[in-house]
């Protein structure tokens, strides 16, 4: 079977003018904003189809207040693939901006760290702070999906195909994931939340949604290592992602990058 894929990125939504400290811990004070991008991911050769993260729909936008540009299923569409028919989902962790959607992807097993559906579901979520990035109905929906036994759990890091791994990345969120991709230029790693802006784990600035500072810093170790090198490395939500990586159309210029090609300049 064939271990190497496409990979892109595909920008859905956006937030402008947030504030640095909602941004960054210990961000440079004279900077008064930095823009935010949501963003899936999709892995993809002959012969098998990973979507990563479904995003969240038009109503979560509103109750948000989000930008949101198109739907997740409709950025799929502009590479040719149907939601409908994806088989394999990996959700990288339980909040609002990637676990949303479901109803698109009817067919898909969901692949998730089983401490964050402990996180979604126990005791933490008594806790506004906690609760905050989660949406409840994302959350019973998935729960359905365990009843439906549509849900692969994972507890740690676990290659689930050839070319494509899971990787405990915990801080952001108690079973955050990052998924570790083969491609035609190395392995790439989609560190979704376990690093939000190149700025958190270059200049060491955490985000400030997290549980466990500790574990977050950690984990940019981690995806360093596992990257094959520091322009390897994806995050999650900065629009420099876009500036960086070729289209993967001239037609789709600031809508999907390719990101298993060398960035147009080194990150480092």
């Amino acid at each position: 079977m064939n271990d190497t894929y496409e990979l892109y990125a595909i920008k859905y939504g956006s937030v402008v003018n947030r504030p640095m400290s909602e941004n960054f811990i210990g961000g440079d004070p004279h900077d008064t904003s930095k823009a935010l991008d949501y963003f899936i991911w999709v892995a993809t050769n002959k012969d098998r189809t990973f979507v990563i993260d479904t995003g969240f729909n038009h109503e979560v936008a509103a109750m948000r207040g989000r930008t949101i540009d198109r739907l997740p299923r409709e950025g799929l569409e502009l590479l040719g693939i149907d939601a409908g028919k994806v088989e394999d989902v990996i959700i990288t962790h339980l909040h609002y901006d990637h676990a949303g959607t479901f109803s698109d992807f009817k067919n898909a097993r969901m692949h998730l760290q089983e401490s964050e559906m402990h996180m979604a579901t126990g005791k933490c979520m008594c806790h506004a702070p906690l609760r905050m990035p989660y949406h409840v109905e994302d959350v019973c929906e998935m729960v359905r999906k365990v009843y439906l036994e549509q849900v692969d759990f994972y507890d740690g890091d676990q290659q689930i195909a050839p070319g494509i791994s899971l990787h405990l990345c915990s801080g952001h969120a108690k079973g955050m994931q990052s998924v570790r991709v083969k491609t035609k230029r190395g392995y790439v790693m989609v560190a979704s939340d376990a690093t939000h802006f190149y700025m958190n784990f270059r200049d060491k600035k955490p985000f400030p949604i997290l549980v466990d500072m500790a574990s977050m810093i950690e984990s940019w170790g981690k995806l360093r290592r596992l990257g094959d090198s520091i322009d390897h490395v994806i995050p999650g939500h900065d629009p420099a992602v876009l500036d960086y990586y070729p289209a993967a159309d001239h037609k789709l210029e600031g809508i999907v990058a390719r990101l298993d090609v060398a960035p147009k300049v080194s990150i480092a």
